[in-house]
């Protein structure tokens, strides 16, 4: 996905899409946050060694964090950094994003899923969305109307 060009000729913004949330939740809404990232993390994305299928959100202390989204180190990083491509990032979001956020996890039971990771103006950004579990019958019936288009 990352390699792939659009009409203007250069690189595509999309670096990841995780379309197992769409199948595993029932999305609502959407926001746009900022990641917390080393340098050799950014080297990785551009090559597009980025995996956000199993990763998750949570709050902690008011702050919204990334775990288990996997960038893989490129070969040539440098010898005197250790690189962890599992560690937890930080998400970059608005007061009223994080309270918005915080309210519908904490009283009606929402679960924060990353949907999509791609580039605005040069500046990594993760789409997220707040989202309810689907049960194994509404996922079979998202997949008939699937297959009935």
């Amino acid at each position: 996905m990352a390699n792939k060009k659009d009409k203007k000729g250069g690189q595509s913004s999309t670096i990841a899409l995780n379309k197992k949330s769409r199948h595993d939740y029932m999305l609502e809404d959407r926001f746009e946050a900022g990641l917390v990232l080393e340098g050799w993390e950014v080297k990785s994305l551009r090559a597009g060694q980025v995996s956000i299928r199993d990763s998750y959100i949570m709050i902690r202390n008011n702050e919204a964090w990334l775990f288990a989204a996997q960038i893989t180190p490129l070969k040539t990083a440098s010898t005197h950094i250790h690189p962890d491509p599992m560690r937890s990032r930080k998400l970059l979001l608005n007061r009223s994003e994080l309270n918005r956020l915080i309210g519908a996890v904490e009283r009606k039971g929402y679960a924060i899923v990353p949907t999509a990771m791609y580039w605005v103006k040069g500046r990594a950004k993760l789409e997220i969305a707040l989202a309810k579990g689907k049960q194994a019958h509404d996922k079979r019936a998202s997949i008939k109307d699937r297959d009935w288009q």
